[in-house]
C-alpha cells in the first residue's frame, strides 16, 4: 500500500545523484517549515535498477526529480509519477537545451558524464590531499604550493572550509592563530611569495558556544579555551593581525561552509588568483 502519511520527493539519477541532491536541498530551503522525505535512487542504468526505483515511487508517491539520459527510462519515470498524480521533472533539460542552442551542437548522451576521470577530477583529489596535509598549521616549504591560506583563531571553520574548497580543486591550507605564539615562519615566507591569505573570524559568543560543545564532546575541561573573555582577547588580537598584514577578512558567524567558500572564491577571482572550478 502506498504511504501517504508524509510528503515525499524522489531523486532518480543514472549517476551519483550529487547534482540532484544539491538542487533539491536548495529548492527545499525556500519552503521553510515543511517536512519532506527525500528518497534517492542512484546509478539507475539497467532495467532492473529502474524497476527498483519505480517500486519505491509507487510505495511513496510524490514528485520526481531526475537526471536520466535513457529515453525509455525517462518515459517510464514520467508515467509512474503521473499515475499517482505527481510530476516528474528532468532537472537538467532546460540548461542543456539552452547550451545546445548556444553552442550549436547536440549534447553527449552518456550517463554520469560529469563524473568522468578527467584532469579536474585528479586536481580535486590532489587538493584534498593537500588540505589534509596542511591542516592545523602542518606547514613546510610545500606551503608555497597552496592556492590560498586560511587563518584565524580556533573553531572558525578553517578545516571544513579547506576540505570544501578542495572539492572545487582549490589547494587551501589552514594556519591557526594560537594565543601568545608566533605563526610558523613558513607562513610568512608563503605570504611573501604571493600566496593569498584570508582571515576567518566569528563572534566571541558563537566561538564560546562551539568550543564548549567541542570540549563536552571530548569529555575535557579547559577554562581558558571556552572562556568568553579569553576568546574576546583572541578575536581582537586576530583582528590586529589581519589589519597588520592587510588581509581580507570573512566573518563566518552566520555563514555556512558553502557561503564562506563562495566568498573566498570571489576574493580569489577579484585578485586574479582563482583556481579550481568556477
Amino acid at each position: 500500500m502506498p504511504d501517504t502519511n508524509r510528503r515525499c520527493l524522489h531523486l532518480v539519477s543514472d549517476s551519483t545523484g550529487e547534482t540532484l541532491y544539491a538542487v533539491a536541498k536548495a529548492v527545499l530551503a525556500r519552503f521553510t517549515g515543511t517536512d519532506v522525505a527525500i528518497h534517492m535512487s542512484v546509478f539507475v542504468r539497467s532495467d532492473a535498477d529502474l524497476e527498483t526505483a519505480l517500486r519505491r515511487i509507487a510505495a511513496h508517491p510524490g514528485p520526481v526529480f531526475h537526471t536520466l539520459v535513457d529515453p525509455d527510462h525517462r518515459a517510464r519515470v514520467v508515467e509512474s509519477a503521473r499515475s499517482s498524480g505527481h510530476e516528474a521533472v528532468a532537472m537538467l533539460d532546460a540548461p542543456i537545451d539552452c547550451l545546445a542552442r548556444f553552442l550549436g551542437r547536440e549534447p553527449d548522451h552518456r550517463p554520469g558524464a560529469q563524473h568522468r576521470l578527467n584532469d579536474a577530477y585528479f586536481e580535486r583529489i590532489a587538493a584534498l590531499d593537500f588540505a589534509i596535509a596542511f591542516d592545523d598549521g602542518a606547514l613546510g616549504d610545500r606551503l608555497k604550493a597552496a592556492h590560498v591560506i586560511l587563518t584565524g583563531v580556533s573553531r572558525t571553520s578553517k578545516t571544513p572550509t579547506c576540505i570544501y574548497l578542495a572539492y572545487r580543486g582549490i589547494k587551501a591550507a589552514n594556519m591557526p592563530l594560537i594565543p601568545k605564539r608566533e605563526p610558523d615562519p613558513a607562513f610568512f615566507q608563503a605570504m611573501a611569495a604571493g600566496i593569498p591569505v584570508i582571515g576567518l573570524t566569528a563572534s566571541p559568543a558563537r566561538l564560546a558556544q562551539v568550543r564548549s560543545q567541542r570540549l563536552e564532546a571530548l569529555g575535557e575541561r579547559s577554562h581558558d579555551y571556552a572562556d568568553i573573555e579569553q576568546i574576546r582577547a583572541e578575536v581582537a588580537d586576530a583582528r590586529l593581525f589581519f589589519e597588520r598584514h592587510g588581509l581580507p577578512v570573512i566573518d563566518v558567524t552566520r555563514r555556512s561552509i558553502e557561503e564562506t567558500a563562495a566568498e573566498i572564491q570571489a576574493i580569489l577571482h577579484s585578485t586574479g588568483a582563482a583556481r579550481g572550478e568556477a
